[in-house]
């Protein structure tokens, strides 16, 4: 063998060596003491249900097997008092060492009160919004501990927005689980959107957790792979009734089982990047000089402009608004408004004139008016919320969202810019910020953003349609189409919705 191919076989063997100790470290990195913790708890005994729930401590204990096959240190509790919970949340905190994957996973009872998400332990005595603070644990908080410890991955897991006994007792709550404000480097999955509830089904196992095994086995998938795959799983097997709620603020790929080849890991999903959004000039989407949609909303404000300003661009603009505004439909409440509502609107006024510094309550009507059709009243308590809290990100979402709905589409846009500001990857904001864009005509910045809001939220109904009619608008015909079609089959009045918006 001449000098050359000495060098080369050297060469080889060294790659080779440096390959296998790459895959080894990687794989005593996951396995090493402290490296991953995991604490997972499963409550099915509560003494409102008429019989204990069929599937928590399958799925915790099923789960738990999971995670210690792929390294993780786990404590299991079952059926667990406030105290327990405590005692046990307390113990995991200790054991996350700086630098550690932490996760939790939780199933059982769930409830939102002030958009705040709460694990409901089994001793829990609930009749108002005060016992839910005292007697449950919150989510958020079990964050911030897991965060306060310097844990380099944090990893959510709730299977909590069932049908509850609780419901019945109050009503300052809304069902389902709020949507988990989580701090840097977390991923959160949800067994179903915030606000929705979940149907465990008939299987061995809830059909989440099912899932969620399914795509936790298979190795060389990312953590955000294994949850979006659970959701889109989910979601089929549901046709659509339910679909999981995935939330990431994940800096690195992070894996629960390694590529078999770990020297070259996959590439890891882009399901969850949000592009930033770009520098709105607000002056650029209204003609120079005239009076913009948002300071001329009526047909009589139109009538006394063109008065005084017969001819010229601005006059061309005028009449246009004018067309729009005669051909507007009558106005009625969306889809989702409930005589219930009248009843919710009667309560959260009287919580209102109680606490009338509380930010929560005006939010409530805020969301309440919304839901009747009556926006500008919307727009005014979700004004007080923000004077109350001036960086509320899903208040100022539900604001743009509103004003997009009205026309008031300068205004939305600032709004929708500032939620995403606070909050980089809300993905609800992206969706009303595209369909603000959708509104004013700009339907290729529509289309990046419901691109954005599907990473967040794949089966997102408004979203598909959304980009399904920016799509046509931009002469996608086949695109257009299919996302339309795919909306439907989620939200079969989906259309009927977006006309009451002034989208057709």
């Amino acid at each position: 063998m001449n000098m050359r191919l000495q060098f080369l076989a050297v060469l080889l063997l060294i790659a080779a060596a440096t390959g296998v100790s790459a895959a080894a470290q990687e794989k005593s990195d996951a396995s090493a003491a402290g490296a991953r913790q995991a604490l997972v708890m499963g409550n099915a005994d509560y003494p409102d249900d008429d019989v204990p729930l069929r599937h928590p401590i399958k799925d915790a204990r099923a789960l738990a097997g999971e995670l210690r096959r792929a390294g993780f240190e786990v404590v299991v509790g079952e059926n667990l008092s406030r105290q327990a919970m405590q005692t046990a949340i307390a113990g995991f905190k200790a054991k996350i060492k700086p630098g550690a994957a932490a996760l939790i996973f939780f199933s059982g009872h769930g409830i939102q009160v002030g958009r705040q998400s709460y694990m409901i332990p089994v001793n829990a005595q609930i009749w108002s919004e005060t016992d839910v603070r005292r007697d449950a644990i919150g989510i958020e908080s079990v964050l911030a501990d897991m965060d306060s410890r310097g844990a380099r991955v944090k990893l959510v897991i709730v299977d909590a927005s069932r049908i509850n006994p609780f419901e019945r007792r109050f009503r300052g709550f809304s069902a389902g689980l709020a949507s988990i404000v989580a701090p840097s480097s977390t991923l959160i999955v949800s067994a179903t959107a915030p606000g929705k509830t979940s149907n465990d089904g008939n299987g061995e196992n809830s059909l989440f957790v099912g899932e969620l095994l399914k795509e936790i086995r298979s190795p060389g998938k990312t953590a955000e792979q294994v949850f979006v795959n659970t959701a889109r799983g989910v979601s089929r097997a549901s046709d659509g009734r339910q679909l999981p709620w995935v939330s990431s603020s994940l800096a690195e790929d992070f894996y629960f089982n390694l590529p078999s080849t770990a020297a070259k890991p996959l590439p890891s999903t882009e399901a969850l990047s949000m592009p930033k959004s770009p520098p709105v000039d607000a002056d650029a989407e209204v003609r120079r000089g005239c009076p913009s949609t948002e300071q001329a909303t009526t047909k009589k404000a139109w009538n006394e402009f063109l008065a005084k300003h017969p001819t010229g661009p601005c006059a061309d603009l005028a009449r246009e608004q004018l067309a729009k505004l005669e051909n507007a439909p009558p106005a009625k409440p969306p889809l989702g408004y409930r005589p219930a509502d009248d009843r919710a609107l009667q309560d959260v006024n009287a919580a209102i004139r109680r606490n009338p510094n509380e930010a929560d309550g005006y939010y409530q009507r805020g969301q309440t008016y919304a839901k009747r059709g009556e926006y500008d009243r919307a727009i005014r308590d979700f004004d007080r919320v923000l004077r109350l809290s001036p960086k509320d990100a899903e208040a100022l979402n539900n604001r743009c969202w509103t004003r997009a709905i009205i026309g008031r589409l300068q205004a939305a846009l600032r709004d929708c810019n500032k939620a995403l500001a606070l909050q980089p990857n809300f993905a609800d904001a992206f969706d009303s910020l595209a369909f603000t864009y959708l509104k004013i005509g700009h339907v290729r910045r529509a289309i990046v953003f419901y691109d954005a809001a599907l990473r967040g939220n794949p089966e997102q109904a408004s979203s598909l349609f959304g980009r399904g009619k920016a799509k046509l608008k931009n002469g996608d015909t086949t695109g257009g189409t299919a996302d339309i079609e795919a909306a439907k089959a989620i939200k079969p009045d989906i259309a009927e919705e977006f006309a009451g918006y002034g989208v057709r």
